[in-house]
């Protein structure tokens, strides 16, 4: 059986259905309206080596953010559910990722306790017509449903959009890491606790 999940989720202000297989090539198939996110969203599955099909309908009239929001808590909800018992995972991953001027890290563990913290030098609150402020909120969001800690940090950088494209890949590349088996464990849940 493979590492899949299926979430759906209605409300007054989206309509979401969201599938998930962690073990895929990098294939996004996705229409949010937020033309940003799904950017954001390709570099997380190819990176990632995630397939993520994704439709989401949501209240743009007014803004973004509950779109944005709302597919973060989709997609933590399919990465908890597709993980199931975390058996003969890595749990633990990192990447540096350079793009242009930025250099974006990013850290994860994957052992059911949520957190998150990033650091990032956005310049200006808009990137086109894209909050800044949502790739804080999408990360928060996503970290906080999926039970994982999720720490960002980008030393350096000068321009938003490489900075928020630098972050989205350290995070798929670390989030590869992270749920990929490890074949030294046989199976065995990556915990002194034996559960996670």
């Amino acid at each position: 059986m493979g590492r899949t999940a299926t979430i759906k989720r209605s409300t007054a202000e989206t309509q979401i259905e969201l599938t998930l297989d962690l073990d895929g090539r990098g294939a996004l198939d996705c229409t949010t309206g937020v033309g940003f996110l799904d950017h954001m969203l390709a570099h997380l599955a190819k990176h990632g080596l995630l397939d993520i099909a994704l439709r989401a309908t949501g209240d743009l009239h007014v803004d973004d953010h509950h779109t944005v929001e709302d597919v973060a808590i989709c997609l933590g909800e399919a990465l908890k559910k597709a993980l199931g018992d975390k058996a003969g995972i890595r749990r633990y991953g990192w990447a540096l990722v350079p793009m242009d001027e930025t250099l974006a890290q990013a850290a994860i563990d994957l052992g059911g306790r949520a957190s998150f913290v990033m650091h990032a030098p956005f310049s200006a609150g808009k990137i086109g017509t894209f909050d800044t402020q949502l790739i804080d909120e999408f990360l928060r969001r996503l970290a906080t449903v999926a039970g994982m800690n999720l720490h960002v940090n980008v030393p350096y950088g000068a321009n938003d959009h490489h900075i928020a494209e630098a972050v989205f890949k350290a995070v798929a590349m670390a989030l590869r890491a992270a749920k990929s088996m490890d074949p030294d464990r046989s199976g065995e849940v990556p915990s002194t606790k034996g559960t996670l």
